[in-house]
């Protein structure tokens, strides 16, 4: 218990150590007018956020690295010391968020619409492309090609077959917890709460290094929070939300218990899937029908309860509520 006692410490010192240093952060970030932008046809509910600092992404990303490979540096330097797989998720967090802030970058000063950055088209290659390196470092240096299932014991190799599969967890959590960024606080909180369950898992694994990793996470979503909650002073943008996702992704991949996910980060999965289902229905319907018909209000999910009465508070708590308990299932899951 000892080794939890130490991660959890971490991540409380993590968060005091980022909300110390929030306010100046966002004191820059508003002198280079670093400023969101609201795209059109959400305009209608969030106008007064516009202008609010976004790439607020870089207050989880620079504490986590600066704390893990701190932490680890005797492990990183030292021959024959085991724990560099530490390595594997950090280099996810900067790569996607290079990625997000690159696409934040050029939707604030681009020539593109507005709120808009990088093309569809572009963000996914790259985001497709860095997936594709972290594949191929946890199956052929790491050794993980396999999958847990609740209640069996043996886990189960995949072959070549984990290739595709590690890809697409990793490349879907991150466009889903990027989807979900769209409330003050909600893709914050949603994904604290999966870092934290998969800390725990990584602990009932032995895996302490990654649960150390999960619940610095955790302590620097916290502290984003701080800054993040309604009315927020500061948005992660796709600097953060790209970054949560695809190391969301990589974590569960670590622990072999990635079948889990979907459940334990429910509320991300609700949302990528009520964007598939709205656009679905809609060329259904125009191709079948020859009229527009649509299943909900407006997506990402959140978009469909904002237009149907709910408060912004209301839906990030309540969607909160139900992450939780779906995250309480999954570790009870973890420990069949």
């Amino acid at each position: 218990m000892r080794d939890l006692a130490i991660a959890l410490s971490l991540g409380g010192l993590t968060f005091l150590v980022t909300v110390i240093w929030g306010d100046p952060f966002i004191e820059v970030l508003r002198r280079l007018n670093v400023g969101k932008l609201i795209r059109v046809e959400i305009s209608d509910v969030h106008k007064s956020k516009r202008g609010t600092p976004t790439m607020g992404g870089l207050m989880i990303i620079t504490p986590v690295v600066l704390v893990t490979l701190g932490l680890n540096a005797a492990r990183l330097v030292l021959p024959g010391v085991t724990g560099r797989s530490i390595l594997v998720p950090v280099a996810g967090l900067l790569l996607y968020g290079a990625l997000g802030a690159l696409d934040d970058w050029e939707g604030i000063r681009g020539q593109g619409p507005i709120g808009e950055g990088l093309t569809a088209r572009v963000k996914f290659a790259l985001q497709v492309i860095v997936a594709v390196g972290m594949a191929l470092v946890l199956m052929f240096i790491l050794d993980i090609h396999s999958v847990a299932l609740p209640g069996i014991a043996p886990r189960f190799s995949l072959g070549l077959l984990y290739l595709p599969i590690a890809v697409l967890v990793i490349v879907g959590f991150s466009n889903a917890v990027n989807l979900t960024d769209g409330l003050d606080g909600l893709a914050g909180i949603i994904t604290a709460s999966a870092f934290a369950c998969y800390g725990i898992i990584a602990f009932l694994q032995g895996q302490i290094y990654l649960t150390q990793f999960c619940f610095v996470m955790v302590g620097a979503c916290f502290a984003f929070l701080w800054f993040n909650a309604h009315p927020a002073q500061l948005f992660m943008g796709d600097t953060g939300s790209l970054a949560l996702g695809a190391t969301l992704g990589i974590v569960a991949l670590m622990t072999g218990q990635w079948l889990l996910l979907p459940i334990i980060a429910i509320i991300p999965v609700a949302e990528a899937l009520s964007v598939i289902l709205q656009v679905a229905s809609a060329r259904f319907s125009r191709r079948f029908l020859g009229e527009d018909r649509r299943i909900f209000k407006r997506t990402p999910l959140h978009h469909h309860f904002e237009l149907s009465g709910w408060s912004e508070t209301q839906i990030v708590q309540r969607f909160w509520l139900v992450g939780i308990l779906a995250g309480m299932v999954g570790v009870a899951l973890a420990l069949l």
